[in-house]
């Protein structure tokens, strides 16, 4: 049981986190040609194509690619409840899940893409395609926080600020939604 689970979680986690991905670089307008852009878009794109014929986009928000994370939130729900780990019978129960696992995953991501970003500023002197692209990724939310606090002696402390906000968020949100939020 204990394998499936972890099976069943891994796979549907990574998939949802390159669909989310997917969104993220729409939203910041990153460069598609940069080759971790086309691995998500290569990777998402089999399953998104004949989605946006019938689903358009709004307001700049890719509309298909936000179905398609609901729905690889649906199938690992509906795995883990096959697997009687998941034990809830209401759809509202489920919509609720859906929502709530989509934007821990987002933040789960923006955790790791921040820690890449400041561990490859170490070490790339901003050579690397991947640290362009995390740059743009992040940039327009450590921006508003660098003008609140600017670099103290050449140490920026925005992304240490963001990482407080992000962790008081995820408490937060696992008080409110005890029972969810682990899943």
């Amino acid at each position: 049981m204990n394998t499936a689970y972890y099976l069943i979680n891994t796979v549907c986690n990574l998939y949802l986190m390159v669909v989310l991905m997917r969104i993220w670089l729409q939203l910041a307008r990153a460069d598609f040609y940069n080759p971790f852009s086309q691995f998500v878009v290569k990777a998402t794109n089999p399953i998104l194509k004949p989605m946006r014929r019938f689903i358009p986009g709004y307001f700049g928000i890719d509309m298909a690619a936000l179905l398609l994370a609901a729905l690889v939130v649906v199938v690992k729900l509906t795995l883990l409840y096959g697997l009687n780990i998941l034990e809830t019978d209401m759809w509202s129960d489920w919509l609720l899940l859906v929502v709530l696992t989509i934007v821990k995953k987002a933040g789960i991501m923006l955790f790791w893409i921040l820690i890449i970003r400041a561990l490859l500023s170490w070490v790339s002197q901003g050579n690397s395609p991947v640290e362009y692209l995390m740059v743009q990724l992040t940039e327009p939310l450590l921006a508003p926080i660098r003008r609140v606090i600017p670099p103290l002696g050449g140490l920026d402390l925005s992304m240490l600020v963001f990482f407080i906000v992000l962790q008081i968020l995820n408490a937060l949100m696992g008080d409110i939604f005890v029972l969810w939020w682990g899943i």
